[in-house]
């Protein structure tokens, strides 16, 4: 089952050979405040770039180096002279070659790309996550190469931000505003960290490698950490950041713990490279669909208009330090999800959901962030049962990647729990992906028809099933019904997540086309082939799905009405945020709203081989300046 994440004060973290020592020059207390004036200017992102150049000729090889803001937009992709034009995507497990995504070519900026906006999108004033981060949670064990645990936390996140995305925002007239969309979405191939000012997140940097141009590079993970690998990316993007923009030795994954086990940040520590010429040893170069022009562009000031995202102004949110996205850079009431009434629900339920989130959060004790008692920064959303976001809103500092990963959790405890969820999984793709959904519909002790409408499936629960072992991490037990099998697995080809959009993913790497308004993509362009569900019923699967906990159903009796989705902080804490957001919110408006239905079968109730899912689960002591336990009632 989920992994919930727990800090640690230096003096007791449990090493895990992952390291990311050696201070910044310049370190900020630990509260600092996530508003700022700081980007990254075009000098600075030139320096940057050139730091990568010579750490890079320092090493023998040639780079592709990519920069990005926080928000996502590509600032420069340099490729130096002889550099590979293409790098392989590569697990290493034999098993998966030439499977999903496994044994893929790519085009090298966009695996750089990628790295560079993982870092960014999985970092916040209170955490500092890397590539090496992401690889560490997205594996069949937790931690990678100890055989026999659950899988990583976040397994299934590395399918967010994805290209095909409607949440994600496409390269545009309106081109500084995001969250922008990932080539390959997140990325857990070292070489990817956060760019920092003072305490504050302004970018990321990913380099992809190679030692000729006639040899790919490879888009990897680490498959075992104990190891202490030197990954040659690694060295390079981190020497390309001088002091100054280096992410906060305090915050660092490395200071953040995990089933008493410390997440890893950076295996080396290299000192700031010098900075080469750019002109003689390669070029800037434009992306198709994500860099409009060659030359370096400035970064944006996250929390001004021209990134999309701004202080919430709506007075249902005084006092909660929300943000929201907008639509318009030069209007901050241009909200792009503002609380609306959709199906069964109204507005004032929508807007209390919101509203209860977020006092959920605000008092939660954060998991993932530093210091010791820091707020929970979450994302919430709330979608309709067509998939239609409602309402979304978020914490000041919450990681960008939640933004997109709440919504696409909403939509999966929604198209699970619907009565039509068998038929439409069928009808993916022409059905070549309804092996996955027949195989949980007959799952289960109690049921042959568990995807009918007559169960509720939270996101957890999808979760349970969706693991290439069940019980999750227990050698030698079946494969869970939506997995590949442990013999062809690979966080490259995971199963159902990964197959109803990897037709859409690879389509869209070098895609350009798109629809005049960039907050709309046309139906071809989302996330999954969906001509063969019904129009009304598509956005459900518009930016594809996710599989660990934070989202829930919502009905009104048994009537299902919408979902929420919870994304940001602790798997548990996004778990609490979301179902007591409904329960508290259902309470301020007499509504009779909840996570779950009244008469209906939970996913917790549901069994194989003796083995029964997971529906919820909150932290234990939950809130700061409070003993209180067992906060979230049995559904």
């Amino acid at each position: 089952m989920a992994v919930a994440v727990c800090l640690a004060t230096p003096l007791v973290l449990v090493s895990c050979g992952g390291g990311g020592g050696g201070g910044s020059s310049s370190e900020p207390s630990f509260n600092i405040e996530p508003l700022g004036t700081q980007s990254l200017s075009i000098a600075e992102v030139n320096d940057i770039v050139a730091r990568a150049v010579q750490a890079s000729i320092s090493r023998g090889v040639q780079s592709t180096i990519a920069i990005t803001d926080r928000v996502g937009n590509v600032l420069a992709v340099y490729q130096m002279t002889n550099s590979s034009p293409t790098a392989r995507i590569s697990s290493g497990l034999s098993g998966a070659d030439g499977m999903g995504l496994d044994g893929q070519s790519v085009p090298s900026e966009l695996a750089a790309i990628a790295k560079a906006i993982t870092g960014a999108y999985l970092s916040s004033t209170g955490n500092a996550f890397s590539t090496r981060t992401a690889s560490q949670i997205v594996q069949e064990f937790f931690q990678p190469g100890e055989t026999g645990q659950p899988s990583g936390p976040l397994y299934g996140v590395q399918f967010s931000q994805l290209p095909c995305s409607d949440l994600n925002v496409w390269l545009s007239q309106n081109a500084t505003m995001g969250p922008k969309r990932s080539p390959l979405g997140l990325s857990a191939d070292p070489g990817g960290f956060p760019i920092y000012q003072e305490g504050r997140v302004v970018g990321g940097i990913g380099v992809i490698a190679s030692t000729d141009a006639g040899t790919q590079g490879v888009y990897g993970l680490d498959r075992d950490i104990l190891t202490n690998e030197v990954d040659l990316e690694e060295e390079i993007a981190f020497a390309a950041l001088p002091e100054a923009f280096r992410a906060p030795e305090q915050i660092r994954a490395n200071r953040i713990t995990a089933n008493g086990q410390t997440f890893q940040f950076s295996n080396t520590t290299p000192a700031v490279a010098g900075a080469a010429a750019l002109a003689g040893n390669g070029s800037f170069v434009a992306v198709a669909g994500y860099k409009a022009v060659a030359g370096v562009i400035a970064g944006t000031s996250y929390g001004t208009s021209q990134s999309g995202y701004v202080a919430t102004t709506a007075p249902a949110f005084n006092g909660l330090d929300t943000f929201t996205l907008i639509t318009n850079p030069a209007d901050n009431t241009s909200v792009r999800f503002p609380p609306s009434a959709g199906g069964n629900l109204t507005q004032p339920e929508v807007q209390n959901i919101l509203v209860e989130g977020m006092k959920i959060a605000n008092r939660a004790r954060a998991q993932i962030r530093i210091p010791l008692g820091a707020a929970a920064q979450v994302t919430v959303s709330v979608v309709d049962t067509t998939g239609q976001v409602l309402g979304l809103v978020r914490s000041s500092d919450a990681p960008i990647f939640g933004t997109d990963v709440s919504v696409q959790k909403a939509r999966s405890a929604l198209a699970f729990s619907s009565a039509e969820a068998l038929t439409d999984f069928t009808a993916i793709d022409a059905g070549n992906h309804a092996a996955f959904a027949n195989a949980m519909n007959t799952f289960f002790t109690q049921t042959t028809t568990a995807l009918n409408g007559s169960a509720a499936y939270s996101a957890r629960a999808i979760g349970n099933v969706h693991r290439p072992l069940f019980p999750d991490g227990e050698v030698g037990t079946p494969t869970g019904p939506l997995s590949t099998p442990i013999s062809q697995w690979s966080p490259f080809n995971v199963g159902f997540q990964l197959n109803i959009v990897t037709n859409k993913v690879l389509g869209t790497l070098m895609g350009t086309g798109r629809a005049a308004n960039q907050f709309s993509p046309p139906a071809s362009l989302t996330c999954v082939d969906d001509v063969n569900i019904p129009a009304g019923r598509q956005s459900r699967f518009a930016n594809g799905m996710q599989i660990f906990p934070g989202g829930f159903p919502i009905y009104k009796g048994d009537t299902l009405v919408g979902a929420i989705g919870v994304s940001g902080d602790g798997v548990d804490q996004d778990d609490m945020v979301g179902y007591l957001g409904v329960i508290n919110g259902a309470a301020a408006v007499g509504s009779a709203m909840r996570p779950f239905p009244s008469t209906l079968v939970t996913a917790n109730e549901l069994s194989s081989s003796g083995e029964f899912l997971k529906y919820v689960q909150c932290p234990q002591t939950p809130f700061n300046n409070s003993s209180e336990q067992n906060v979230c009632p049995t559904p």
